[in-house]
């Protein structure tokens, strides 16, 4: 393994054209994605890094006819298959803190959106893995190997607290109201005011309501499954792209018609 990675660093980098293909069929859009290897490169060193990870392998990539704007192509045959939907994921600590940052994706609010997009999100880089672990330390969170899942008691608070301090959005009106004191447009003493009237009418709203909040005691783990839905989208022109060999600095991918 060792004489095989060194090897590759003087491989040449591996080389793959990427096509995809977006159909329309009796109104339903389908997608068509292809695969064609160009130059191996380093991985004529690696013939392991061309098996998938994991206990099942990865199917064997197609490669797609040419084609061009506008085709018609012919449906011989269709083929019903059964699949079953994944569970999403559940964060990592790094994931959690990458949602923290880019906080704006949770918000409906363009202003509201635009402004968590132009701050630091939820914390700071300083601050984000304290806020982690002091949820670890109270309760509100668990681990379950790498990955961090909610407590019924975490469930229990978000279900119970007034919708504005759980939105992501009231940071974002925070922030924009200490850009106003910053740049000398509000006093600071009409920010705290606001703060603390706003504090108020929640406190009052909530005065006379039961919360029965259940939960571990402190110290002690609880486990649930539980995770959030990620998912990202893209539309990739076809472009032959570029694997950096072992050992060497990144490339970029270089597009082509």
């Amino acid at each position: 393994m060792i004489r095989a990675r060194y090897l590759a660093q003087f491989l040449p980098p591996h080389e793959y054209d990427r096509t995809q293909a977006e159909l329309d069929c009796a109104g339903h859009a389908l997608r068509a994605v292809g695969k064609q290897v160009v130059e191996p490169g380093w991985k004529r060193a690696l013939p392991e890094a061309l098996a998938a990870a994991g206990p099942r392998p990865a199917p064997t990539a197609q490669v797609l006819p040419r084609l061009v704007r506008g085709q018609t192509c012919n449906v011989p045959a269709v083929a019903l298959k059964d699949q079953f939907t994944q569970p999403p994921k559940p964060y990592t600590e790094g994931d959690l803190i990458q949602a923290m940052k880019n906080v704006a994706r949770l918000v409906e609010d363009p202003r509201l959106k635009q402004k968590l997009k132009d701050t630091t999100g939820i914390g700071t880089e300083a601050t984000r893995a304290g806020i982690i672990q002091g949820l670890l330390e109270r309760g509100y969170l668990t681990r379950q190997g790498k990955a961090l899942a909610a407590t019924p008691a975490a469930f229990s608070l978000i279900d119970a607290v007034p919708r504005p301090i759980a939105d992501p959005g009231t940071t974002a009106i925070w922030e924009q109201a200490l850009d106003m004191v910053q740049a000398g447009e509000m006093p600071l003493d009409e920010f705290v005011a606001k703060q603390s009237a706003w504090m108020s009418k929640l406190v009052e709203r909530c005065a006379g309501l039961q919360l029965s909040i259940s939960g571990p005691a402190i110290g002690t783990p609880a486990r649930r499954k539980g995770g959030n839905a990620r998912a990202t989208a893209s539309r990739v022109p076809p472009r032959r792209q570029r694997v950096p060999r072992a050992g060497s600095a990144p490339h970029r991918s270089e597009g082509r018609a």
